[in-house]
């Protein structure tokens, strides 16, 4: 027999989406929200010459600029007031989450600090969001500052100027992000970089027709393209939601009179626990020798460096070296995120404190290995999936280093759409139930 909440979850249609008026209002402030944020890509720096960076930006669309412009929804490419997007949140939320697992005071703040430690842990974050921004708006001031015809007047004031708006950009998203979060439908900070992919996927699709209709030879391998898109995305959905359930049983106590506990419960284990962290940091590494060679093809190298162009062109989009290390690098990402996010001891910890077992297996040690043992396996299966979707776009788009239909960006945008679907659904879930509350009042005041 269904539970009352997948009783209510099945009785969930439109009329229901129709009644929940704050769910309206969450929706709507998640959706202008977003529009203040794409306005904000289309508003340049002060002091910077558009058509010369535009000009300069073409060397390096294959680096790692292009990933961050691909991010930013081409506010790279426009140097516009959010350039560096939530880039520096995310890599901040990555080091505090990373130090909240070594370094002990943190560790101690995430375990047993409860709701005060994670505030303390976010302030934390939001610091160290400042501190990168500063660091990271200074290295592009200097260097736009160096780049000869980009900026109208180069020198102390433009570096001052360029630091405090790129950093003032961060700061104001990662503040919409937290809106977004706690006043729309959750996940904000997500939504942001969801946007920015997103903006970019009509203007693909125009490119692609335009291309099908210069050359109808093409018009054939285009469609295929698509449809082996549509099928990706199918692909990544199922491999998001699969999961291992580990069943936990509870032994049965007497409480007085009566009999407490008894009932079984689930440990999901997702095949996916990393994420796309790995792809992005894969990516971030490897994308640094082709901006590096961006640089040097336009640099005077003294003889005995004349090689290193070429070297460093191996690494490029498309190259077998490049989808090899890519590949490798996304595997060996996958298996250390998840060592750092998930801990098989304090999870059998946990059932030990509260009287849970796997059946057949001792509590503690015993169960802490076989939990180890499972989560191993799921993250060979789960990394090999995250380098087959990120690989498959570099074997079809070759070195062509375009980014809006990359693998990253898939995974981004199918897995934001999934968590933003199962907001919006609890949202509904919480509405229902608070009409059922209602209901069972007004007849217990009718009685």
């Amino acid at each position: 027999m269904a539970s009352a909440a997948e009783q209510l979850a099945a009785n969930m249609n439109f009329g229901a989406f129709q009644k929940a008026t704050e769910l309206h209002k969450r929706i709507g402030f998640t959706l202008l929200a977003m529009v203040v944020y794409r306005l904000g890509t289309y508003i340049p720096i002060p002091g910077i010459n558009a058509a010369a960076f535009a000009h300069a930006f073409e060397g390096q669309a294959k680096g790692i600029l292009g990933m961050f412009n691909m991010f930013s929804g081409g506010a790279v490419q426009r140097m516009a007031i959010f350039s560096l997007n939530v880039m520096p949140y995310i890599s901040a939320s990555i080091i505090v989450q990373l130090l909240g697992s070594a370094y002990p005071p943190w560790e101690k703040l995430r375990k047993e600090g409860g709701e005060a430690g994670r505030k303390q842990l976010n302030q934390y974050t939001r610091y160290l969001t400042v501190v990168l921004a500063l660091f990271q708006s200074f290295g592009i001031a200097v260097g736009l500052s160096n780049a000869p015809g980009i900026v109208d007047e180069p020198g102390i004031f433009f570096i001052a100027s360029t630091m405090i708006t790129l950093t003032g950009g961060t700061i104001f998203l990662m503040w919409l992000g937290e809106q977004m979060t706690t006043r729309g439908v959750g996940n904000g900070i997500s939504l942001i970089i969801f946007a920015g992919i997103v903006a970019r996927l009509p203007t693909g699709l125009w490119d692609l027709l335009q291309e099908a209709r210069l050359d109808p030879s093409k018009t054939v391998q285009i469609f295929g393209y698509i449809a082996l898109a549509v099928a990706v995305i199918l692909f990544i959905v199922f491999m998001e939601r699969a999961q291992r359930r580990l069943l936990i049983v509870y032994p049965k106590r007497q409480v007085g009179n009566r009999m407490m506990g008894g009932e079984n419960s689930f440990l999901p284990l997702k095949i996916n626990v990393s994420g796309v962290i790995p792809p992005i940091f894969a990516s971030s590494l490897l994308l640094l020798p082709a901006t590096a060679a961006g640089f040097l093809a336009t640099a005077k190298l003294p003889p005995w460096a004349q090689w290193l162009p070429t070297a460093v062109g191996m690494l490029g989009h498309g190259k077998p070296l490049f989808m090899i290390l890519y590949g490798v690098l996304i595997v060996f990402f996958c298996f250390f995120y998840t060592s750092v996010v998930f801990n098989p001891d304090d999870t059998a910890e946990q059932l030990r404190k509260y009287g849970g077992n796997l059946p057949g297996i001792r509590p503690g040690k015993r169960t802490a290995e076989y939990i180890d043992y499972v989560l191993t396996r799921l993250t060979l299966i789960g990394a090999v999936y995250i380098a087959a979707v990120c690989l498959l776009p570099e074997f079809l788009a070759g070195s062509s280093g375009s980014y809006a239909f990359g693998g990253t960006s898939i995974l981004i945008v199918v897995s934001v759409t999934m968590d933003t679907v199962a907001q919006i659904q609890s949202h509904l879930l919480a509405h229902q139930y608070e009409g059922l509350i209602k209901k069972s009042r007004m007849r217990g005041a009718r009685r």
